[in-house]
């Protein structure tokens, strides 16, 4: 399902995404016609509207987008919101935007999801603050990290601190604590669902070095929740603990949000 303002997406609307790839989204999990953290996920599209197209854009409006996307639909499946200018030139990116609303659905996968396995990469997303469709470089070390053998790749700096994932947030459990690492990172609205929630957490530095001597990792987004992190690269975590059954439940029994 596509439909672009509203209504049904002509292809040739679309080729701004695929020559030009110059916009920003958010993904949504929804849960019979319920979305937990669905304010956030507002809040950060007209952020970053602001950011990228310096234009206002309409939370309201894009709400009712979305709404009539999905109406009706039962279960448990994954609306994504793209915005981005149909109109937008290859050379002339600085001309006025007029950006429009693209809302798209793809099924859900499982919940909750399987452990999964990383190999860390060197890398930082360009404006990483700003949940932006310039993805090639995250799939790039994403494709790499299944290539060989591994999951997905985990983000880290030249000196080895990481940072986050290719499409979600890390967070660590020292045995007393959460930790999310001090770093440019996207804030994910599942991430900052748990911080709020959860009484026990903090945001330090952390060096590939540090996670032999955490007790468990995983990763956060709003397609995975609270999803284990079994291995980084050669390092071993488990793929059961009880922080994860406690974040888990602290998350899910956040209200979700009516559309």
């Amino acid at each position: 399902m596509a439909e672009l303002d509203g209504a049904p997406v002509a292809p040739e609307a679309l080729q701004a995404l695929g020559l030009i790839n110059y916009g920003h989204f958010t993904s949504m999990r929804v849960d019979e016609q319920h979305i937990r953290g669905l304010s956030h996920h507002l809040d950060r599209l007209v952020r970053d509207c602001r950011e990228l197209f310096d234009a206002d854009l309409d939370r309201e409006r894009v709400r009712e987008y979305v709404r009539h996307a999905i109406a009706g639909r039962p279960g448990s499946f994954v609306v994504r919101v793209t915005v981005f200018d149909p109109a937008l030139e290859l050379g002339h990116p600085g001309s006025a935007a007029e950006p429009h609303v693209l809302v798209t659905t793809r099924p859900a996968g499982a919940w909750p999801p399987p452990p999964m396995r990383v190999q860390s990469a060197v890398y930082r997303r360009d404006l990483p603050l700003v949940k932006h469709i310039g993805l090639f470089g995250a799939l790039w070390c994403r494709r790499n990290a299944q290539l060989n053998g591994y999951d997905d790749a985990l983000f880290l700096d030249p000196s080895s601190f990481i940072s986050e994932g290719a499409t979600w947030n890390i967070g660590f459990y020292d045995g007393e604590r959460v930790i999310w690492p001090n770093a440019d990172v996207l804030p994910g609205v599942t991430m900052r669902l748990i911080t709020q929630v959860h009484e026990q957490t903090i945001t330090a530095p952390v060096n590939l070095r540090n996670v032999p001597n955490m007790q468990a990792a995983f990763a956060t987004n709003t397609t995975v929740g609270v999803r284990p992190i079994t291995a980084i690269d050669n390092i071993q975590l488990p793929a059961e603990h009880p922080i994860f059954d406690a974040l888990r439940k602290e998350y899910e029994e956040i209200p979700p949000e009516s559309l």
